[in-house]
């Protein structure tokens, strides 16, 4: 199963509000609230819904924006709380 890879920045997020337009408010595991956006390749395969649980990729010029790049099923997520990767 995919996890957050350490060497591309990416950070787990909690999808807060749905925005429109292909983005969304994110809580990142590290603390901050970032607006995300997904992306034109993923938007028709990845149906994001607020609580979602997803792997996001912040952006090097600016931190407070990020791209979705993974979202977990329901069994993916309580998995990852077995594991320790949610808090």
């Amino acid at each position: 199963m995919r996890t957050p890879r350490k060497e591309n920045h990416e950070v787990l997020a909690t999808v807060g509000t749905l925005l429109g337009s292909k983005r969304v408010s994110l809580q990142c595991m590290d603390g901050i609230i970032r607006m995300g956006r997904i992306p034109g390749s993923k938007n028709k395969k990845m149906w994001i819904h607020e609580g979602d649980v997803v792997i996001v990729a912040p952006w090097e010029i600016q931190d407070s924006k990020a791209d979705v790049i993974w979202k977990y099923t329901r069994p993916q997520v309580e998995w990852l709380e077995r594991k320790g990767y949610l808090k």
